[in-house]
């Protein structure tokens, strides 16, 4: 009996680093699936950059700014915006700029999914570049990105995000952290084959490939996760750039990830029967291991330690039991003194935790149609 609760622990716990120890180690193992190209001379598909905004008016300067610049190197580039019936001057800075930008209208809150659908319907480039309203683009990316379009297996390219208040606390820290191992496992996927989802943040695919979302799901995850069910790649490019500002409140952060965490895992539901269908091997594993078990970190890792904490017990290990839970209240009490590797480590449980709230929420039907920016994130 013994036995058999340290195998269920070990492997309960094998499972909840998988996502972030094995995986990653075992992408390295597959073929690589090289890009090709573009051919000099050759000229760019025609596109068209899209956002939507809900009360963006203390991002819009630097993001206005950031499109005059873009412009300027790309005079072709046709830009959308979509205010989400916003109750600040978002609409208004929207619309200041008619040399800059196209407002597609909005008549009552849809949420951001119709937004795009709606700027989508309307786009003349036959690349549709994806972006929010509080994130700035290198300018050259923009270039960059389309380069990756002249291959004709790719059909959807995901930039690479940095978050730039990395040091504004113990939270911002954290999110900064684990951004930087999503993208580098991101990159590992591309390289031999798609990646499984792009964010919002930054990413690209032909307009025709663009399909209906449903208003209550994850646009950007839809959207570029149907490239796949087309039959073309979905790749990072780590040389196309776009800055953002994590949050900084820990309500703000839990908030948001069970948020995204709910959206995630219903887009993820509606396009299951698509999987089954049209994904390889390769991209079944990957998808269980960069998704799946990430949405069931938080039983996986207590199972493991209730199974654990009960082998030491019938071994009568009680010294080895203690110290487990003690280190646990240690770090609890650490995390409220703030003591920083104790809060880190709190931090982590608590993202972890608020993942498995959200898978909860779409379990019991709840939906996230609108949002709104965190203020913590200014």
């Amino acid at each position: 009996m013994t036995l058999a609760f340290y195998a269920v622990s070990l492997l309960a716990g094998a499972l909840f680093l998988h996502p972030y120890v094995s995986f990653p180690l075992s992408l390295r193992l597959m073929r690589a699936r090289p890009v090709a190209r573009k051919e000099a001379g050759l000229p760019d598909p025609s596109a068209t950059l899209l956002f939507s905004a809900y009360n963006e008016e203390r991002a819009l300067p630097a993001k206005l700014a950031n499109l005059e610049a873009i412009k300027a190197q790309y005079p072709a580039l046709e830009i959308l915006a979509y205010s989400d019936m916003s109750t600040d001057s978002t609409l208004p800075l929207l619309e200041s700029r008619p040399d800059l930008l196209r407002v597609i209208p909005a008549t009552e809150r849809t949420g951001k999914a119709m937004g795009m659908r709606k700027m989508v319907a309307q786009a003349q480039g036959e690349i549709c570049i994806f972006t929010d309203a509080n994130v700035l683009l290198e300018p050259e990316s923009v270039g960059r990105l389309l380069g990756y379009f002249h291959d004709p297996a790719i059909g959807g390219v995901s930039g690479t995000l940095r978050y730039i208040n990395d040091a504004d606390g113990t939270t911002a820290s954290i999110g900064g952290l684990y951004w930087r191992l999503e993208e580098k496992i991101k990159a590992l996927e591309s390289r031999c084959g798609s990646m499984m989802g792009a964010d919002g943040s930054i990413f690209a695919t032909r307009r025709a490939l663009y399909p209906e979302v449903p208003p209550h799901l994850l646009d950007d995850m839809i959207a570029s996760m149907s490239v796949l069910f087309r039959g073309y790649r979905l790749i990072s490019a780590e040389d196309v750039i776009a800055y953002e500002r994590n949050t900084t409140d820990p309500r703000d952060e839990f908030r948001r990830k069970r948020r995204i965490a709910c959206r995630s895992f219903a887009s993820s539901r509606h396009l299951w029967p698509q999987m089954a269908r049209h994904f390889s091997l390769a991209d079944k594993y990957k998808f269980v291991s960069h998704k799946l078990l990430r949405w069931f970190g938080a039983p996986l890792a207590t199972l493991s330690a209730v199974m654990l904490s009960l082998a030491l017990w019938l071994d009568g290990r009680t010294m080895l039991l203690a110290l487990l839970w003690g280190g646990a209240v240690l770090v609890v009490l650490g995390a409220a003194a703030r003591i920083r590797p104790c809060a880190m480590l709190l931090s982590i449980a608590s993202a972890i935790w608020a993942t498995f709230l959200g898978v909860t929420d779409a379990l019991r039907g709840r939906t996230y149609q609108t949002w709104a920016p965190a203020k913590s994130r200014d």
